[in-house]
């Protein structure tokens, strides 16, 4: 073979080994048990088993949604675990071209913890108090962000007295520890972390926010000039997503053994066994992107002045058709 071809095939994303062509799939996802089939599956091998030996899975790691969805702008990867509101703002600022939401991955997960001697004991002791989010205009900070103003508050760079302070999930455990914080909306298992290990408590689980206790924290989204381009490879990922969740509700004791696993592995840390059971069981691993429940986070990032002055059409942000196909072809009902 040619070195121009062979340039060529590496420029397409196509590298060249022992005599077969083998395609590269790239995807993020963040060491959260938000993320779990995402962790769970980089830990047991199942995505590298499922796409066969000629696609190879490259995995990147994030903390937060917004550089996830900067990544997959920048052609850094093909697809990834996010939050919803990452998820709708890169939808948005590219006109509706460049995302797709083709699965749901986890329902729950997400709370508000105060440290226990931060003086707080009701919503109004909030006012000129610190507070972190895992990144600006992240699903957690939009949870905050609206949260905040049910309560009649705002956050300082909106006229108000609440200093917002996005910073990644490690570091606000570190500043509870220093008493530089007061509270911080985060994903599991950091909540439960800045619980056991960092002197909180929980103030508000996001569940009780939400009708059905359901609200969306993590998604699969992809690429659309990916999609378009590979949607044999996106529905054999969608295929190992669904039969992956299965798996884990199937058999949770295994998935939080692999789960932590993974964790310690990008982390440096394992998590205790009650930190762990807590996490887990504060959320849901579903491959339903909850369709209702985005667009109710859609109004809330609109109303915190995230989405332009008008409310954008979120039509065309889901493309569930391979999830439909792959769900017909066990015999299950499909998505709306």
């Amino acid at each position: 073979m040619s070195k121009r071809i062979v340039g060529v095939l590496l420029f397409l994303g196509v590298s060249v080994i022992s005599g077969f062509a083998q395609t590269t799939i790239r995807v993020g996802a963040f060491p959260n048990i938000t993320h779990a089939q995402a962790m769970v599956g980089k830990a047991n091998g199942w995505f590298d088993k499922a796409m066969g030996p000629q696609v190879k899975v490259q995995w990147t790691g994030f903390n937060a949604g917004p550089a996830a969805i900067e990544a997959l702008f920048g052609g850094a990867i093909d697809m990834t675990y996010v939050g919803p509101n990452p998820a709708i703002n890169g939808y948005v600022r590219s006109n509706g071209e460049a995302v797709r939401v083709v699965a749901g991955a986890a329902s729950g997960g997400a709370s508000l913890i105060v440290r226990n001697d931060s003086g707080i004991q009701k919503p109004e002791d909030f006012h000129g108090k610190r507070v972190a989010s895992p990144q600006y205009g992240n699903t957690q900070d939009v949870a905050l962000r609206n949260w905040l103003k049910n309560h009649g508050m705002k956050s300082n760079d909106k006229g108000g007295d609440v200093q917002i302070i996005p910073m990644a999930n490690p570091d606000q455990l570190t500043l509870f520890l220093k008493k530089d914080l007061d509270a911080a909306w985060a994903p599991e298992p950091w909540a439960t972390r800045l619980i056991h290990d960092g002197n909180g408590r929980l103030f508000v689980d996001e569940r009780s926010l939400w009708p059905n206790g359901q609200f969306v924290i993590g998604l699969l989204v992809v690429n659309t000039k990916f999609l378009k381009s590979h949607p044999d490879l996106v529905k054999n990922w969608i295929r190992a997503h669904v039969e992956l969740t299965d798996w884990i509700e199937s058999h949770p004791a295994d998935a939080k053994k692999l789960l932590n696993q993974q964790i310690q592995a990008e982390t440096g840390k394992a998590l205790p066994p009650i930190v762990l059971d807590e996490a887990f069981a504060r959320m849901q691993v579903t491959y339903d992107p909850l369709h209702s429940a985005l667009t109710a986070a859609a109004q809330q990032a609109f109303d915190d002045g995230f989405l332009g002055r008008q409310m954008p059409d979120l039509s065309g942000l889901y493309d569930v058709t391979l999830l439909n196909q792959v769900l017909s072809e066990k015999g299950r009902k499909a998505i709306q």
